[in-house]
């Protein structure tokens, strides 16, 4: 499932008649970096949600062949990131599934991203497992980092520490983590916690370049990001 329902409050005027996920990086848009990397890893079939100008978003994907998507509708409400996944749940059925954030991507490393990600999960020891990014090989993020990692790959939160890793907006889910939740507006964060709580949140560092597009200004790096990367 890839995550384009946000309404890009924070990349006007780009988003004044786009929205963010159709917003260009290196002629490409945001969705379709996304998309692309799902497709390459052997995906089929992909749920994007949509809300803020969201009938430009179906008239796009429906040019897409693969993968194949489906359109979980919340232009009568947005849902934020852990409602929209609720609701989307009928569609993506009973296995573990991957999400992506529509306004980051990355550049993979020696192997691809979504493939060592797949390779990684144990659906006996996680209910989510999240992509990570280190922020010497990240590009457009200007927060602080989110989780501290073990040796074991298990993670808890950063809280505000130099030594994290950033939430690269990529996870595999395991759809029991939701189990008796509401399509209603709530952040996946809820269910972070509940996994770190019950020791069962893991990540895994990327190798690749992690880029992230938040605001106007990051769009420019994200495009050296990607010559860079180009040139390997």
């Amino acid at each position: 499932m890839v995550l384009a329902a946000g309404l890009g409050k924070r990349m006007r005027p780009l988003t004044d008649h786009t929205p963010k996920p159709l917003i260009e990086i290196a002629g490409k848009s945001l969705l379709d970096w996304g998309l692309d990397a799902l497709g390459s890893a052997g995906v089929e079939t992909a749920v994007v949600n949509t809300h803020y100008l969201g009938d430009q978003i179906v008239r796009h994907v429906a040019m897409r062949q693969r993968p194949a998507i489906t359109i979980s509708d919340e232009r009568d409400a947005l849902l934020d990131s852990a409602g929209g996944i609720v609701r989307a749940l009928p569609i993506l059925g009973h296995d573990p599934f991957l999400i992506l954030n529509a306004d980051t991507f990355w550049i993979d490393g020696p192997e691809p991203e979504l493939h060592r990600l797949g390779l990684a999960w144990n659906d006996a020891r996680m209910d989510i497992l999240v992509m990570l990014a280190h922020p010497d090989h990240a590009t457009g993020h200007s927060g602080s980092t989110d989780f501290l990692m073990d040796g074991e790959h298990r993670l808890s939160r950063a809280r505000g520490s130099t030594e994290g890793f950033i939430y690269a907006g990529v996870a595999i889910l395991h759809p029991r983590i939701f189990e008796g939740a509401v399509a209603e507006p709530h952040s996946l964060n809820l269910y972070f916690d509940r996994a770190i709580a019950a020791g069962r949140l893991f990540g895994l560092p990327m190798n690749g370049h992690w880029i992230t597009v938040g605001t106007p200004d990051a769009v420019a790096p994200a495009e050296a990001a990607v010559r860079r990367g180009a040139g390997r």
